[in-house]
């Protein structure tokens, strides 16, 4: 879980953690170096709960230290202030854990918008997999990481990887978690779109690049109007 200087939302995610029926899990707080109230609060954690807290260069790789550090066979990834969406759903989640499958993944609910997610060539069009509700076989990462130089889309560009590897998956028809519709892909910037058609001219070739720019460029103005 990377956070940094959002202590109420760190304390609310860690509660909707410590309330879970399924107990066999780590948790790594990654903090970017927050205030003291946030580092007193992580202090006085105790284990499943461990931190790391120093500088980083931003959200993803705090959330690549996360990976290194984590010793469990799956991966997930809460933001602060994002928070399960039930008691049962990490024991719900677990019972499709299998050697065979690389991603279990399910969908993610906003305060006014459900969020379905689709592992397919959608993919290309749209970014159809939410973050939040993502379970990752940790083998996943001996091949691939979070890229840095992505500051917004990185987990995007991650899943776009997996799907050229025709990683195996698993759809779980749930809600994940409940999310926070304030982050900063939410804003619909044009750096977002601008990502997004990188990450994709750079998993292509650059005779497509004219096709996504205009696929950005119409998505971008569609948000705008």
């Amino acid at each position: 879980m990377p956070v940094l200087n959002n202590l109420s939302g760190l304390q609310k995610s860690i509660k909707s953690i410590q309330i879970q029926t399924f107990t066999d899990f780590e948790v790594w707080i990654i903090d970017g170096k927050s205030s003291q109230e946030t580092q007193h609060y992580l202090q006085n954690l105790k284990p499943p709960f461990h931190f790391l807290s120093e500088n980083d260069t931003g959200i993803y790789d705090a959330m690549n230290k996360g990976i290194s550090l984590s010793k469990g066979e799956w991966i997930y990834f809460l933001g602060a202030g994002d928070c399960f969406e039930n008691a049962q759903i990490l024991k719900e989640v677990s019972t499709f854990f299998s050697s065979d499958i690389k991603i279990v993944f399910g969908n993610v609910r906003y305060k006014n918008q459900q969020f379905k997610s689709s592992f397919s060539r959608l993919l290309w069009i749209k970014n159809s997999m939410h973050h939040q509700g993502i379970f990752y076989q940790k083998l996943v990462f001996e091949k691939h990481r979070f890229t840095t130089k992505y500051k917004i889309l990185s987990d995007y560009e991650l899943n776009l990887k997996l799907l050229i590897d025709k990683v195996t998956s698993k759809r779980i028809l749930k809600t994940i978690a409940f999310c926070e519709d304030f982050g900063v892909s939410k804003k619909y910037d044009w750096s977002l779109y601008e990502e997004e058609i990188a990450i994709k001219s750079d998993l292509t070739t650059v005779a497509f690049y004219p096709l996504f720019l205009i696929l950005g460029l119409f998505k971008f103005l569609f948000k705008k109007i």
